[in-house]
This record gives C-alpha cells, structure tokens and sequence, in this order.
C-alpha cells in the first residue's frame, strides 16, 4: 500500500509539473452591467432585467436591431442578504427573426429564425420551436467559385463539390457532404428567369426527431467557361450544424438553472433552489455564464454577470448601441471593453460623440478620456507595504503609469498575484514575457533567501531578504529601476517573501504576492502622437484626453475604426436611421474562429489537382444517397484549460519525485 501511494503521488506531482509547464491559454471575459447595494434586497427592489443591450454577450443582430435573450433577478420571498431565493433567477430566450445577409427575398433568401441560448447564437431546427437547436456555421453573402471537380470547405467537416459544369445548358452538378460522406446532392439551372430555381434548398429528416429541416442553402449565381476548365460562381450561402444538434427537455438541468419550461418559441429556465452571491468569487449560473462578486464588506454586494470565453477564436466585445443623432458617452458601465476592477469599484475610460449631423461626427466631436486611478494589489497587506497602486485603463486595456499621477508614460501590467509559490535553490519561477526569478541561495537558520530577477536571462537586480524579523515590510522586495521612459524609481517588480524552510531534500523560499509591470516595453505618449481616427492629444497630469482634428463618417453597413483595436460597427439602414456601437476584439489561443469559413472570391481561389475531361455533360439520372441513421455526429467536450500560475519546471517534478522513492524507502 505503501509502495502504491508513493507511485501515485509520484505521478501526480509530475502531471501538475507538466501542467504548469505548459502554455496557458487564454479567455476572455464579457461583463454585463454592475450592481452595486447594501443587500439583494435593495439591489433587485421589484426586480431587475439584464438584456443584449446592457450584457455584450447576448445574442444581438445590429442590422435587424434583434435581441432574444434575459436574464432576470425577481422579487421573490426567498431573497435575503445576498441569496438570490427559489425561482427568483430566471433566464429567457425566444425565437426572432433576422435576414440572411445574401438578402434577396425574390430568390427565396428573406429571413430566417435565430435563438440565442447561454450567449450562443443557435437555429432552431423549425422556425417557431425553441427546444431543438443546432448552431449556425455560416451565413454568407460572398462569391465563391469552385471548378470541376474541387471542393469548398464550408467548416467543420461540411463540403460542396462541383462534380460536373454544363456551361451551355447552364447547369452545375453539386455534392453536399459531411466529414466525406455523402448528404445529398442536386443538378442546379441558372438563367431560367425564375430567382428562386438558382437556390439549393437541402431538407433532411429525423434530425433530432424533426423531418424537413432545411441545414443548407446555396444560391449559385452563374456557371461559365474558365482558361481551362467550367466553373460554377456560388453567392449566397447558409449553413447550420445539423450533425451536433440538441433537444432541450423539461426535466435537463443547466448547472443553477434548472426549471425548464418550453412554451413553442419561448424557452425559461428557473432555479429550482436558492443560489447564494458568495464574495470575492465567481459563482456558476449555467453554460459559461456566471455572476462575478466582489470583495466587500458584509454591508456591500456588489456584482455583474459575466460571460468567459475560452475557445479559440477572434471575439467582438461591444458597447450599448446607440439609435440616433442624439449626445451619448460610454464608460465602463455600458462598455464592458473598458477596464474596470470589481473589487475597488474603480473605472477610467470614456468615450463620447456630440453634435452628430446626418451621420457625420464633426471635429472635436468624438473625445476618448481616461486617467489614473488607485486599486488594491491582490496581496492585500497595507502593514507589509502592499495597499494600493496606480492603474489607467488605455483604449480597453490594463496599464500602470510609470509615476502615480501622470498618463503620459505607461506600461503593461503582467502580474498581480497573491498566490502562493515556493521556490528551491537554483531554481527559477518564470513570470512571463521573459521575466524570471531565481534562488540563488537559502539560508534556513537565518531565516534568509538571496533572489536574483532577470528579463530573458539577464540579470536586472538581486536582493537578500531577511525574514522573521518582526518588521513586515523587510519582507517585501521592490525592485526599482532609473531611466525607464525618462523616468527615475520605477518600481518595475513587488515580491513578498512569506518564510523560508527545509524541504525533503533542500531548502526552500515561499513567496506570497507578486505584482510585475513590462517596464521594457513601456511607452510614452506625446502630444503629437496620433491614434489612427482619434490624433488631438491632450494630458493634464493624471488625465489624458484624446479628440477628433478631422471629421468622423459612420457609414452604414461597415466597420470604422477609432483607434487601437477600438472600432465602430453601424447598422445597414436607411439614410434615415442610425444604429451603431463601439467594440474592441479580444482573441483567445491563437486567434483562430472555432469554424472555419470558406475564402471568399476577392481572397483567393483553391487550385485542386485534377483532370479536365472534354466535353463533359451533368449526368441527368443519378441515384443520391441519403444520411444514414449514425450520421449525426455526437458533440465533443471542448479540453480543459490549463492553469495560468507559473510554472516550476521539469526539475522540481523529478527532486518530488526522488523525494518520494526516499522516504518511501526509508519507512520500510
């Protein structure tokens, strides 16, 4: 038994190595509106409504102006502190209407029905039934145009294949396939004067119990002779993952949420039990969304709702949209892009347009505001020298002015930790962006560690740190560096030493709170400096401000860019509308969509290898298969994220490792 439990730790002291060895990924968060009160109570009063337009993770059509989905906190009896009471969480979505974006309805291509669940956008297999669902992977109004014989990748392991051109009857041959196989396939005739004859409607049965469920559409706008083969010009094209469908029942639960009531295009989902606001944590609601609670007193709740992202892919975080000409300003409040820390309460950025004419901003009309402000450090010890510092939201992203109260020189901040770390002689715990510490040597008896910090691999300082003293600042390390942007006394690094001790086979330090700036790639901004559209700038100590010098056009249907990833999206409306949002992308992993769209005309064209044959004509009499009944695919559990805390490395896992055989040794 002995020997069992020493092979087991083993192996699991190397897979937290290899874990935190890895490269974490990363995730994005989407916050909703913050609510901010002495108790539940008084926060919900007869109850309160969160929608697309306050929580950015909502399903929202700009063009349409289309919304589905809330979530609502009610008065109900059970509401007390900061427990929400039973069924007093109530999510709704039902499903709307929006139009294809190839928008042709003489064609066949006038709208279609769309549901949002969780802040997923998904189709409902029949158009007013809000319980069998699949998601959409692609709606396009982009021309495509695919040889003889090639084949266009639509995502996820669905195909079209040309398989045969009759440039002169004006026909094409199409294949629809899934992971290969077969689905359904169709001879399609352009130039007959009946729109809707150009479009390919594939309806498949017993997808989820359902019979005639449309999963593709494709529109093929004309075939013609290329330099040396036939090819077909696709235009327009929808397709949904019917293999991954779903059927929502009364009886399923989602995580808190778990009272389901299907209603035909209305779906509600309850908690069936009360659901407790717990401070200074992150509490499940259901599917990725999740209220977030701050760190307060037990005389303050504070939350909001959150939405976090994992899965690789570009992410569109949004501002509340705006209908109109009128005067509007965004700060964090109704841009969940701009920083904000929960715990502190603290926002710093604003952005404002005025005085608007048509669709027209006029000079000096779109201002972008920030300033530095005073947050806590994770490691919270005001005794030890751990209170506040200053931090200064720019263009939605986390900075650290160089000197508390100007906005003019900035870096990024890397770490804010008061996790837990030890550290054993020789070794080295990497901060990330090339920063590292390392042990050099541990003194027990004294009660001292002499740490060196490096910025890849060269040393920046060193410092011997005392321990035990009764003083609790000794134990804090701040490393502080000159001539950083001009700027003397930079502290670059905090590091609080919490003890040191005698480990299994050598001596070890054990940090606890670490808090890391990019001071070498700090910046400093000028007066002169412009930032894309936004270029007027202006800083007054603590505040930087930053204006339009030129007019500033909201074309419809089109993305315009503000500055620093900071754009723009207006709605394709009449000359007499206006609709628009402000939004920053975040990308997650390697920036990769979780489906892979095909490449539009304007990009570029798939060669294939192939063989041309003269004079080939559609074959008139085919017999075309079906999808089996094991063609519906089962979903696949996406793989867990790893940890994002420093790693250790290979060598701390083995000395565990010898460590254990030791003293397993030694017992017997």
């Amino acid at each position: 038994m002995k020997r069992f439990a020493a092979v087991t730790l083993a192996a699991l002291m190397l897979l937290t190595v290899f874990a935190s060895a890895a490269s974490a990924a990363d995730a994005v968060e989407i916050r909703g509106p913050v609510f901010n009160g002495s108790n539940i109570q008084s926060i919900v009063g007869d109850g309160i409504t969160i929608g697309a337009d306050q929580f950015a993770a909502f399903y929202y059509d700009i063009n349409d102006n289309v919304t589905t989905e809330t979530l609502s906190i009610n008065n109900v009896t059970g509401n007390n502190g900061n427990v929400i009471g039973e069924g007093g969480l109530v999510y709704t979505t039902t499903v709307q209407k929006v139009a294809y974006e190839y928008d042709k309805p003489a064609a066949g291509w006038d709208n279609y029905s769309v549901i949002g669940f969780f802040a997923e956008k998904y189709i409902p297999l029949k158009p007013a039934k809000a319980d069998k669902l699949a998601k959409l992977i692609l709606d396009s109004n982009d021309k495509y145009t695919v040889r003889t014989g090639e084949k266009l990748d639509l995502g996820d392991g669905y195909a079209i294949e040309a398989k045969q051109v009759d440039v002169d009857g004006k026909k094409v041959w199409l294949e629809f396939s899934k992971d290969g196989e077969l689905v359904d396939d169709e001879i399609i005739e352009v130039g007959t004067g009946d729109a809707k004859s150009n479009t390919w409607n594939v309806e498949l049965d017993d997808i989820e119990g359902e019979d005639d469920v449309v999963v593709l559409k494709l529109h093929v706008n004309q075939v013609f002779q290329g330099a040396v083969d036939s090819i077909a010009q696709i235009e327009g094209l929808w397709l949904i993952d019917y293999a991954n469908a779903m059927t929502i029942k009364s009886d399923d639960e989602f995580d808190e949420l778990n009272k389901v009531s299907i209603n035909g295009p209305t779906l509600t989902i309850r908690n069936d039990d009360t659901f407790t606001l717990t401070r200074d944590s992150t509490n499940k609601i259901a599917e990725g969304m999740s209220f977030k609670v701050a760190d307060t007193g037990s005389d303050v709740l504070r939350f909001y709702l959150a939405k976090e992202i994992t899965e690789p892919g570009t992410y569109e975080i949004r501002g509340q949209v705006v209908s109109g000409t009128g005067d509007f300003t965004w700060d964090a409040t109704n841009f969940a892009g701009f920083y904000y820390d929960i715990d502190d309460d603290i926002s710093t950025e604003s952005l404002s347009v005025s005085d608007i004419e048509g669709n027209v901003i006029p000079v000096g009309g779109l201002v972008y505001t920030t300033q530095t402000k005073q947050v806590s450090y994770k490691y919270d010890k005001p005794a030890a020298g751990w209170d506040k510092y200053s931090v200064i939201g720019f263009f939605a992203e986390q900075y650290i002015p160089l000197k508390s109260a100007k906005a003019d020189k900035l870096a990024k901040l890397i770490l804010d930790s008061n996790d837990k770390y030890t550290v054993r002689t020789g070794e080295k715990l990497d901060l990330g962006d090339g920063y590292a510490i390392e042990a050099k040597q541990v003194d027990v008896d004294g009660k001292k560690v002499w740490l060196e910090f490096s910025k890849d691999g060269e040393l920046v300082d060193d410092e011997i740190i005392e321990v035990g003293t009764g003083d609790a600042k000794s134990n804090t390390w701040n490393v502080e560096l000159d001539d950083i942007e001009g700027e003397d006394d930079v502290v670059v690094l905090k590091l609080h030493v919490n003890q040191v001790f005698q480990g299994a086979v050598d001596s070890i330090a054990q940090i606890e709170g670490l808090w890391l700036i990019d001071y070498a790639n700090a910046m400093t901004i000028k007066s002169d400096d412009e930032f894309d559209e936004l270029n007027k700038v202006s800083i007054n100590g603590p505040t930087l401000t930053i204006r339009n010098d030129d007019t500033f056009t909201l074309s419809r249907d089109s993305t315009e860019k503000i500055a620093e990833g900071m754009s723009f999206k207006i709605a394709d409306t009449p000359a007499t509308e206006l609709r628009y949002y402000p939004f920053v992308e975040k990308i997650v992993g390697e920036g990769d969509g979780p489906i892979e769209k095909p490449t539009p005309d304007e990009n570029k064209t798939v060669e294939v290898n192939k063989t041309v044959e003269e004079n080939k004509t559609v074959e008139e009499n085919k017999t075309v298969e079906t999808p089996g009944e094991n063609s519906v695919e089962e979903p696949t559990t996406p793989a867990e994220k790893p940890d994002k805390t420093p790693g250790f490395g290979v060598v701390l896992g083995l000395v565990g490792l010898l460590a254990v055989v030791y003293l397993v040794r030694r017992n017997n």
